[in-house]
């Protein structure tokens, strides 16, 4: 772990930066306690985590009952107050390891050389290198505008940097190892299924899509179609290449479920067979709001590409359940009851259209500005 030395320097940068942006703001420090900041940075290795904690004066005095914050600068005064400071870090910050919480085990308490502040040095030992690391960190709730600056280190290399407050007080990383990376997969993959399934519009353009029936291949190209359609614009959106706002999305998606449907009414079974490019156009407005979905959950900046993939996946799978019980209940209806399948056809596609109409006009007149 670093030296103290190490941590006063460091300090000492980020309170000069601090401070540059409150001058260019225009805003005036309040003399009592400038910089209401904590630092947390954790060093991840094989098994083990390494961290340090560093507290301004001002919050530890406050919280331990010392009436001048100054006399912490002495390490005889931080001994004193040894067991309320560690007590103070144990209670109000937190870390987990793969969802199970770890024990801090406190190396060193001492005043930061030259800052108004103590640092609380720790370490942790596990019992594998772990994949995700959720960090929380609510450490003075009676200090409204406190924020914990959370750095994490991989090696000698910053690799994630985050911003706590007393809203927002936990956040996850996933570390750059096979862990993080499976880790990645398991939490991404549940995400993508579970927005298929309680995402009523995909599920009802899909739907449409299959209502008409065909061949084996038929539908599996067309499904292909729809996946290669959002997969494209889910990967541009995603790396912020192509984002069109969702205000603009969200009723195209709507409108795609009203085209479905009326196509299955007005032509159904008489005309060509268009259903693939319908599928691979409106897929490409889909991908768009699949990777609304995504970014709200926060990308794993070392692991962009396996997010993106893993996400993708579990639509994948999740649509592809939706395309087995339809598919599979059609065509039994079908073979035993073809005037019965045909009613359901019709139903269903006005369901699909109606429902389309509805949202259509919920997302374009009836909801807030996005």
């Amino acid at each position: 772990m670093r030296s103290c030395q190490a941590i006063a320097a460091t300090y000492a940068v980020r309170a000069c930066l601090l401070a540059a942006l409150i001058l260019v703001a225009g805003t005036r420090p309040v003399a009592a306690h400038p910089a209401p900041f904590s630092y947390l940075d954790v060093k991840v290795s094989p098994a083990r985590l390494d961290g340090t904690l560093v507290l301004h004066t001002i919050d530890v005095a406050r919280e331990v009952g010392l009436p001048d914050p100054r006399a912490l600068a002495e390490p005889a005064t931080v001994a004193r107050h040894l067991d309320a400071i560690v007590t103070l870090v144990t209670t109000r910050a937190a870390i987990e390891a793969d969802g199970t919480p770890i024990t801090w085990q406190i190396d060193r308490v001492e005043p930061v050389p030259g800052q108004d502040a103590v640092a609380i040095a720790w370490h942790a030992q596990l019992s594998r290198s772990p994949g995700l690391l959720g960090i929380g960190a609510r450490l003075f709730p009676g200090e409204s505008n406190h924020q914990t600056f959370v750095t994490v280190y991989e090696g000698d290399q910053v690799r994630w940097q985050d911003v706590l407050d007393n809203q927002r007080y936990r956040a996850e990383y996933f570390t750059g190892t096979r862990q993080g990376r499976m880790a990645v997969l398991r939490r991404f993959v549940a995400s993508g299924i579970h927005h298929i399934a309680i995402g009523p519009d995909h599920i009802l353009f899909i739907i449409g899509l299959l209502l008409p029936g065909g061949t084996l291949r038929r539908l599996l190209a067309i499904v292909t179609a729809f996946t290669v359609g959002h997969s494209v614009t889910l990967a541009l959106a995603t790396l912020s290449i192509v984002d069109p706002p969702a205000r603009i999305v969200e009723p195209l998606i709507a409108l795609s479920i009203v085209f479905v449907g009326a196509d299955t009414l007005l032509v159904g079974g008489r005309g060509r067979d268009v259903r693939l490019w319908v599928a691979l156009v409106f897929g490409l407005v889909h991908g768009f709001g699949f990777a609304g979905v995504l970014r709200e959950q926060g990308l794993p900046p070392t692991a962009l590409g396996v997010s993106l993939f893993a996400f993708n996946l579990g639509v994948e799978i999740g649509q592809a359940a939706i395309v087995v019980v339809v598919a599979s209940a059609m065509a039994a209806v079908r073979r035993r009851a073809p005037r019965v399948a045909e009613r359901i056809v019709v139903v269903g596609s006005v369901v699909v259209l109606l429902a389309g109409a509805w949202w259509f006009v919920e997302r374009t007149w009836l909801s807030a500005p996005r």
